[in-house]
């Protein structure tokens, strides 16, 4: 019988530690495989970050080194330029990369570091209870904000994916979801594209995954999908934000016409 599935070989058999309904696992998935099918696991560096996926060294089969919160950029950006033949991507949360390393985050996206931001965002502060997030929605109850956010006491939610496209130092930023089979598929290929930029040479590229924390929102993996679609991605639109490459593109054909 022809196998048409199976675990990818950029990632281990281990049992994920993960909530049921998580979207850690789907993610971590998506990027094994465009590691494997970019044929780039033996130059392959990620960067963990604190927080849910603290242990995603355990899933990668690939070199990984763990980073203190929030500083995944800028250790990704040490050994890209020390080995800047390596591919290296750094996978942070939104407490890890929006709050604690919004500076590191911020500047290394400015710089235009070659280097591949995984971002996601559930909205919440996972691993640690349950607390408000710097991407925390309007009117979203936590355990910090258990009347709900309001924003003129804890601000407004932050559009990390937004900001970042307006710095010059960005190539390539897209924001997803891995919620149903086809926002999967989707993503994967975002992830993909954001590896290409950094194979060829562009510049920073992050891909923001809208991800269901049924745990911390108190509600089931199917309702957690559905209230992606219903509220957090009215505040946080689907799409790609910054796409230097397809701009490119198009001024190429305009000048060749």
């Amino acid at each position: 019988m022809k196998k048409v599935f199976g675990r990818p070989k950029s990632m281990k058999a281990n049992i994920f530690h993960y909530c049921a309904g998580c979207g850690h696992s789907i993610a971590h998935r998506l990027i094994a495989e465009v590691i494997d099918e970019l044929d780039i696991r033996g130059i392959t560096i990620g960067v963990p970050p604190a927080g849910c996926a603290v242990l995603a060294y355990n899933y990668f089969d690939v070199d990984m080194i763990e980073a203190q919160h929030g500083r995944g950029p800028a250790m990704a950006t040490g050994i890209k330029r020390v080995l800047p033949d390596r591919i290296v991507f750094s996978y942070q949360g939104d407490g890890d990369l929006a709050a604690i390393g919004i500076a590191e985050s911020f500047h290394a996206a400015n710089r235009g570091e070659n280097i591949t931001v995984i971002f996601i965002n559930n909205a919440v502060y996972g691993m640690t209870g349950g607390q408000m997030a710097p991407t925390s929605i309007l009117g979203q109850k936590t355990t910090t904000s258990p009347t709900g956010r309001q924003s003129v006491l804890e601000g407004h939610p932050i559009r990390v994916s937004e900001i970042f496209s307006l710095l010059p130092g960005t190539t390539y930023i897209e924001r997803c979801t891995v919620n149903s089979p086809a926002s999967i598929l989707r993503t994967k290929k975002a992830i993909r594209k954001a590896f290409q930029c950094q194979i060829d040479g562009l510049g920073f590229s992050l891909i923001e995954i809208l991800s269901p924390c049924p745990t911390n929102w108190k509600m089931t993996p199917v309702d957690s999908c559905r209230w992606i679609d219903e509220a957090m991605s009215k505040e946080f639109p689907l799409g790609i934000l910054k796409d230097v490459p397809a701009e490119q593109k198009k001024g190429e054909r305009r000048h060749a016409g």
